[in-house]
């Protein structure tokens, strides 16, 4: 044994073995970077190691077999043996990286293709309206200056010829120095209208001005000067030249006007504008004083029918943040929506107050017959086209729901309820590349109760904490009538351990001993993320909460399938008179009729 290592040392097959790994461990970190820019198959690699292992044999066999002879010199039949494996290694090497490096252009073209295909064309007659900046002297005319640029929005949103982009993700840029290039892009606009109003008593000037978003061409500027009696006349102008420019082809009575003179009273119209910044804001606490407004509105001009209509809209909203008075609420939404009807049936508005109303107190039919009157009127109404999406996911129908939520996002791309369902549906398919960007755009524009959705997306990816703020942020803000701390120890709950889960359930279920007159919908909701089903239902099923929409999409999910076999099930499909809605539609989409006349929903 002496002698052995004896010989080892002396022809320094440790020092030859050392030399030998370091340089093939360096090689192969070489070739991993090198493969990994060229794209190559991990067989290089793995193939490069199975021949190192036996070139590391072979080494020590010539560098025994040399110190044997005594001599350094290597022999012409080595050289060769050298040599060939050599070239073989290097040919399969070329081989491979002349094969990669053919496909890369081809696979970037093809990348390249496929997004061209996907990518929507920006439409060289499209246009995004932006909010006119107040230049009033005291600055207290936004809600003018607002319902200024709206109404100019409105009109061009009806001229078939042109694709408008929605108010909601117009007026997201508000007040924000954002680029007009990035506008275009995230509105999908080749041009964009900015104004300003100056309103001083009577006297009124609007400036406009036409813009190519990419390039920041001035196209057209104008300023137009009137009293509050030409205000529909400066609309008018200023819609005209704005089509003129942009060469829309105009039909019909389009032709002859585009802003129709709504009312004779200009301080009836000034209170509809105030009354309509509180409604498009969805100012709850402030209801009543846009309400009041709008009653004020309609004593100076009862044939006001913009005015019955809007008033219709926002009682048919009351319940959501007052549900103590909601049957007050629903029969005036009723009784303003016939009466605007009556004055002007081309109204889609007082339809798609009646589908929310009539949804409020489980009238399913009407209200998707309501919600369809409405879209027979104006088809491209986003308001009624959003209502009646959210509806029918409410009502089972997902797939129907989805495709009016994607109407929506089409024309009105930030629209931020719009972003939240229909990211939380793409979250239940199981799709989170759609889903999370989706739902965190929601919040980013501003939605208060973003984090119903943004929680899921976080617990997905195993943040929990994050998970329990998010979900904590959304149910603060549609849970009026609950305890102040529920929020937080019903977040805990769903994502704490077994101590905070009970926590949760029993601070629910003291909220339910106290008999409110009306049950708040985060209940149900909790409830269900809770993991109680049955007890969700149970407590749905007695009557209708404060807002049926927070946790009836959730029964469609996969998540509830278990749930939709429960006899609980069947109690809130007869509260909500399903049954009736699917005899005359045909049944949702995860659901059968059966012989017995009911309805299995797996």
């Amino acid at each position: 044994m002496d002698d052995f290592f004896e010989r080892l040392k002396k022809r320094k097959l440790v020092q030859w073995s050392l030399a030998y790994a370091a340089g093939a461990f360096a090689l192969i970190q070489v070739l991993d970077i090198v493969g990994q820019r060229f794209g190559w198959p991990d067989v290089v690699v793995r193939t490069t190691i199975l021949l190192l292992a036996i070139g590391f044999v072979l080494v020590l066999v010539l560098a025994w077999y040399h110190g044997e002879r005594g001599t350094q010199r290597v022999t012409g039949t080595e050289l060769l043996i050298l040599a060939l494996v050599l070239a073989i290694g290097s040919a399969i090497l070329w081989s491979f990286a002349r094969t990669t490096t053919a496909a890369a252009p081809a696979t970037a073209s093809s990348a390249s293709a496929q997004s061209t295909k996907e990518a929507i064309p920006i439409p060289a007659k499209s246009i995004a309206v932006l909010p006119f900046t107040d230049l009033s002297p005291m600055h207290d005319q936004e809600y003018f200056s607002d319902g200024m640029a709206e109404e100019i929005l409105n009109a061009l949103a009806k001229v078939k010829d042109l694709k408008v982009t929605g108010r909601t993700s117009s007026f997201s840029f508000k007040g924000k120095n954002e680029d007009l290039r990035n506008i275009g892009k995230a509105l999908s606009v080749a041009n964009v209208l900015e104004g300003s109003v100056r309103k001083q008593g009577d006297k009124v000037r609007i400036t406009a001005q036409l813009i190519e978003a990419e390039s920041g061409y001035h196209l057209w500027s104008e300023s137009y000067d009137g009293d509050l009696t030409d205000v529909f006349e400066l609309q008018e102008r200023i819609a005209r030249a704005i089509a003129e420019q942009m060469n829309a082809m105009l039909s019909g009575e389009q032709q002859q006007r585009l802003v129709q003179a709504v009312t004779a009273n200009p301080e009836a119209y000034t209170l509809y504008l105030q009354a309509t910044g509180i409604f498009n804001r969805r100012e709850g606490a402030r209801f009543p004083e846009a309400i009041a407004e709008l009653e004020q509105a309609i004593a100076l001009d009862p044939k006001f029918a913009r005015a019955h209509s809007r008033l219709a809209a926002m009682h048919s909203l009351e319940p959501i943040y007052n549900p103590s008075d909601s049957d007050r609420a629903l029969a005036a939404a009723e009784r303003e929506a016939a009466l605007a009807s009556e004055l002007d049936p081309t109204l889609a508005e007082p339809y798609a107050a009646l589908g929310i109303s009539y949804g409020q107190t489980s009238r399913n039919s009407e209200s998707r017959a309501a919600f369809e009157r409405a879209l027979a009127i104006d088809p491209h109404d986003l308001t009624a086209n959003f209502w009646m999406g959210a509806a029918l996911i409410n009502t089972g129908y997902t797939a129907s729901g989805n495709v009016a939520i994607d109407r929506v996002l089409a024309l009105d791309p930030l629209m931020p309820n719009a972003l939240l369902w229909r990211g939380i549906q793409y979250y239940y398919a199981g799709d989170l590349a759609h889903a999370e960007p989706m739902l965190r755009r929601a919040a980013e524009v501003g939605l208060a109760h973003s984090g119903l959705g943004m929680h899921l997306v976080l617990a997905a990816h195993g943040d929990s904490a994050s998970a329990i703020k998010k979900l904590a942020e959304g149910l603060r803000a549609l849970g009026a009538g609950m305890p102040a701390s529920a929020p937080d120890v019903i977040a805990e709950g769903v994502y704490g351990d077994g101590v905070a889960h009970a926590k949760a359930v029993a601070m629910i279920e003291e909220y339910l001993a106290t008999k409110p007159p009306f049950v708040s919908g985060v209940v149900p909701y909790a409830l269900l993320q809770l993991g109680a089903a049955r007890r969700a239902l149970a407590v749905a099923a007695e009557d209708h909460t404060s807002n049926d929409s927070i946790y009836l999409h959730m029964l469609w999910s996969p998540a509830e399938h278990e749930a939709r076999s429960t006899p609980e099930f069947q109690a809130l499909l007869k509260r909500l008179g399903l049954a009736d809605l699917w005899n005359r539609y045909g049944a949702p989409d995860v659901c059968r009729l059966q012989s017995s006349g009911t309805y299995a929903c797996d």
